[in-house]
């Protein structure tokens, strides 16, 4: 804009010293010459086309004759800046750096919790999505624009920033709040390994204390990541071989599994149990390792279809894609009980199980979705078990992003029995229904629970029972379960009501939403949780305060009574 600038006023000052110096008359007949003001105001109108008049007095012929130069002098770098100021607009390098400005001042604004999502495809719109509905703010980095475009029509509760650029670039995670006190985590999910590390270790350097997730295919980039101090480094395929593996000796952990990290308010489905015996196993990359691994472990016999052995550095396998019918019946789909269909192409997945169900209709059958595009072909197929990448990572975070204690939880969990997760199940069941419960962490410390960090240094004793009843009526229960204390360390799950807290516990509840919405009032009110516990109302005056906390101590165990006269 310099040179458009330079040229309007130039050709300003040109016409308005020129028009001060043309003589003209007044309306006595004597000479008069313009102001500075009154040429300005003259040329400022006439510039602008807004229009004519000869004022204050009628303009002499060489007044007129200069007028009608000036006319031309500034129109004319008028048209010249407006289009400068158009073409400006519309300059992308201009556009990016608004863009970017207004990101940065959206981030900088946020005062309230908040996640980076690095990644806006599958994956990230699933997350974005499920912490929107939980009411958890996101900052978003993305490299396509398109994808940008997508989060902006999408109808989230909160304003969410977007900014496309590349997050590997330490500005980006600047800009996107990664030393904003407020944030709380960044989760790195695009498709590509490599970005997700420079992600990884970026925000690692520039804020060591946040809490990083990152998606990980390979397993020397997970390596990297962990050499970084990466805090939860996710694997799709191998978390998929897992479930798979407790879906056949386990269904019960694996539904608990399942339900804990599904999304608050979603309906549970009982899954398909997957049945012993031979498996088809159709790719052997990083999913098929994964699912035949875990597969083995649990004593199950698999036979694997590969088309480029040596790729994949499979020894024992056959040959082949797997959607040819004699490659199928040369691994024994006659006789087998289950079929994988891993490869990374949709279309070959759905081929090799539409070929291997004409042989044997009774198989059951596990199918690899890559793309979501692509749901409506997997839904009208109806496999047993559909394994979706983005579905299993997004579910997965959430769970470690809301309730970090419930990470520990479930890696216990699975040195239960199958009878202690039914037992589990069946108790959420009576308490929260058949739909998806929230989770939540409670700390007993002054700052999350004042009332019962009191109470307990007042010396009256709190138990746990006492966090899960309804503050309007004492006697009724909470639709919550208290699944796990957290005590120096130690671990114990599915805790006693009548275990006595302590400050610097850590409890983690599931339940309802109303039962979660509920129960701060008793972590906050002192007066309402003595109400619960023993059904006093105290008054909340200093001075009662203060003689309530001196006969507490007099009471407490091992103090000398004083004596009465």
């Amino acid at each position: 804009m310099r040179a458009p600038l330079i040229t309007v006023i130039v050709t300003y000052t040109i016409a308005i010293i020129g028009l001060t110096l043309m003589p003209g008359l007044d309306d006595k007949g004597q000479p008069w010459h313009m102001s500075i003001f009154e040429a300005l105001y003259v040329v400022s109108y006439t510039a602008t086309t807004i229009g004519f008049g000869e004022v204050p007095y009628p303009y002499s012929p060489t007044q007129r004759l200069w007028m009608t130069f000036s006319i031309y002098l500034t129109v004319i770098p008028w048209f010249y800046a407006i289009g400068k100021i158009i073409s400006l607009f519309q300059d992308p390098a201009l556009k990016q750096a608004l863009t970017t400005a207004s990101f940065a001042r959206a981030v900088n604004h946020l005062h309230e919790p908040f996640y980076i999502v690095s990644g806006y495809g599958e994956t990230g719109s699933l997350l974005v999505k499920a912490l929107d509905h939980k009411g958890i703010r996101v900052v978003v980095t993305e490299m396509n624009q398109d994808r940008v475009n997508d989060l902006e029509l999408e109808d989230y509760q909160f304003d969410i920033p977007a900014l496309c650029s590349d997050a590997q670039l330490p500005d980006t995670l600047l800009r996107a709040g990664v030393r904003h006190p407020m944030c709380k985590g960044i989760a790195a999910l695009t498709d590509n390994d490599h970005v997700n590390l420079a992600v990884a270790v970026g925000a690692k350097l520039l804020n060591p204390n946040l809490t990083v997730l990152a998606r990980a295919e390979d397993d020397e980039v997970a390596a990297n990541m962990a050499s970084f101090g990466t805090d939860h480094i996710l694997n799709p395929y191998l978390l998929f071989g897992d479930q798979l593996g407790m879906e056949v000796h386990a269904i019960g952990t694996y539904l608990l599994h399942k339900w804990l990290t599904g999304v608050p308010g979603d309906t549970l489905v009982l899954p398909k149990v997957p049945p012993i015996g031979k498996w088809i196993v159709c790719g052997y990359g990083r999913f098929g390792k994964a699912v035949v691994e875990n597969l083995e472990r649990e004593q199950i016999t698999t036979v694997v279809i590969e088309a480029d052995p040596e790729l994949t550095h499979c020894e024992n396998c056959i040959v082949g894609s797997g959607t040819e019918a004699a490659t199928l019946i040369e691994a024994g789909i006659e006789d087998a009980v289950g079929i994988i269909a891993g490869t990374n192409n949709d279309i070959n997945n759905l081929s090799i199980v539409m070929t291997a169900q004409k042989i044997n209709p009774d198989l059951f059958v596990v199918v690899r979705k890559n793309r979501r595009f692509n749901e409506p072909l997997f839904e009208h197929f109806n496999a047993d078990i559909s394994m979706d990448p983005s579905d299993i990572i997004a579910h997965e975070c959430l769970a470690r992003m809301i309730t970090p204690m419930m990470t520990h939880f479930l890696q216990l969990v699975r040195t239960q029995d199958n009878n202690w997760a039914n037992q589990l199940i069946s108790q959420l069941v009576g308490i929260v229904g058949e739909n998806v419960p929230d989770a939540w962490g409670v700390t007993v410390d002054n700052e999350h629970s004042p009332a019962v960090a009191n109470l307990i240094a007042w010396g009256l004793p709190v138990t746990l029972d006492a966090l899960t009843r309804d503050p309007g009526n004492r006697v009724r229960k909470l639709p919550l379960v208290p699944l796990m204390l957290v005590r120096s360390g130690k671990y114990e799950l599915l805790p006693k009501l009548t275990t006595q807290l302590y400050v610097g516990d850590r409890l983690l509840f599931c339940g309802s939403s109303s039962g979660k919405a509920a129960q701060p009032i008793a972590l906050s009110n002192h007066k309402t949780l003595t109400w619960i516990i023993n059904g006093r109302e105290i008054a909340d005056g200093w001075l009662w305060r203060w003689m309530t906390r001196k006969i507490m101590r007099l009471r407490r165990p091992g103090r000398p009574q004083e004596k009465t006269k």
